[in-house]
């Protein structure tokens, strides 16, 4: 099988590495890849969010299969084109993929399948703002109401902040969308998806604020760890009940029908599961720390998937144990990133690109904000998180920051589900 990929950050790092372990690939492509990717993948030129390009490029290199890693394309419709060149795509379709390219169409459709999330109101005029503003918080949660990388989010007790925040959208002529806040821990819920078949992998929590403590702005991601020591055994199941499957048979029923990753982005509130928001792929850097405990072959999954066999494939597999992933953001991220600057030590073990070019002179350079993910595995969350760290000190970029406190509380065992957040 030839698997042709699409994207440039770390969740496809680990997407191509998964694929390479696959007994029944025989060629791997990353269209544009980066530095680290090259190692494994041939390196493609395209422009990604181009339906057209990338369905020449798929037809000219003869992939067998079409995975595509970022939201943008999808939301652009690219799964479609690479379909109707009649090659598998790994993706859902422009319709489906406005789950995530419109809050206000994912509130739509929880609310036509019963699923519960936060409650929620769309501004689109600066006029309404106050009035709506004053029906929300304190705590405000402030979102953008499309694509936004993870950083199109406020939550602030700050009144001023949050109102900032909205008319800095509206002034850029995005609706705004704003949200009663969810108490409880976080989870994120990777599912398999392909139609009404639903079939999950394993929740991870992921880390959004820059700082430790969950201090300062959000960003894109900086780590995750999986599995989730703290959640009922059931969880995964329970998520799939009450939340994907409802919302994958509406999307059915929407002509809309789902063929990819479907990420539920949940908290475990108080009054029970609730979803935050929905992805139409692979999440970064979830991806990271799943797929490194993932033993089923990753690309016949997705073929699978792509085909509508899901519902045939066998139970999935997994290692024991847990892993941990440290972002390495550059200088300045979550805001104008220092870029240019020499790597060292990003060929180590368990050390993923995301933002990284080879420079003429051979040296691997930064190119973005956050520039590597390192994962590390071990029997429990701890030692897992012990190996993460370790690797973390042999990588050297000037400027960059990390969390230092990635999966800390929980293998202090701070995290715990409210106890009347379980449903029956």
């Amino acid at each position: 099988m030839r698997v042709l990929v699409i994207g440039s950050g770390a969740r496809e790092h680990a997407l191509v590495l998964a694929a390479s372990e696959d007994p029944t690939v025989t060629a791997i492509g990353c269209a544009p890849g980066n530095a680290g990717i090259a190692a494994v993948a041939e390196p493609l030129g395209v422009d990604a969010v181009d339906p057209a390009a990338v369905a020449a490029l798929a037809t000219s290199w003869k992939a067998d299969l079409v995975v595509v890693g970022p939201e943008v394309p999808l939301v652009a419709g690219v799964a479609d084109a690479v379909r109707a060149a009649g090659v598998p795509c790994f993706g859902p379709s422009a319709s489906a993929a406005r789950i995530e390219g419109s809050k206000t169409f994912a509130k739509d459709v929880m609310a036509a399948a019963g699923v519960r999330t936060a409650r929620s109101e769309t501004v689109d005029n600066p006029a309404h703002l106050d009035a709506a503003l004053a029906r929300f918080g304190p705590t405000w949660v402030v979102k953008d109401d499309g694509l936004a990388a993870g950083k199109g989010v406020v939550v602030t007790t700050d009144y001023d902040a949050a109102r900032k925040h909205a008319i800095m959208l509206l002034d850029g002529g995005h609706p705004v969308l704003l949200e009663s806040f969810l108490d409880g821990p976080e989870a994120s819920l990777f599912c398999l998806v392909d139609g009404a078949t639903v079939v999950p992998l394993l929740p991870a929590q992921d880390f959004k604020r820059v700082g430790d403590g969950d201090c300062g702005p959000n960003t894109g991601g900086m780590g995750a760890y999986a599995p989730l020591p703290w959640a009922p055994a059931d969880l995964a199941e329970e998520i799939v009940r009450e939340v994907v499957r409802p919302v994958a048979e509406e999307l059915v029923a929407r002509d809309a029908s789902f063929t990819g990753l479907l990420y539920a982005g949940l908290a475990l509130t108080s009054e029970g599961v609730q979803v935050i928001e929905f992805n139409c792929r692979f999440g970064d850097p979830e991806t990271q720390v799943v797929l490194a405990l993932l033993r089923t072959p990753l690309a016949g999954l997705l073929l699978a998937t792509a085909n509508g066999t899901l519902a045939e494939q066998p139970a999935l597999d997994w290692a024991d144990g847990a892993a941990v992933t440290v972002v390495v953001a550059a200088d300045g991220y979550p805001g104008k990133p220092h870029t240019g600057d020499v790597i060292t030590g990003g060929d180590s073990e368990g050390v993923l690109h995301a933002g990284t070019r080879r420079r003429d002179d051979g040296a691997v350079v930064s190119s973005g904000g956050r520039v590597l993910s390192v994962v590390g595995t071990g029997p429990d969350l701890a030692a897992a998180r012990e190996e993460a760290y370790a690797r973390v000190a042999r990588v050297h970029l000037a400027g960059a920051h990390h969390r230092t406190d990635i999966a800390l509380r929980a293998v202090d065992g701070e995290v715990a589900v409210p106890v009347a957040a379980r449903v029956p």
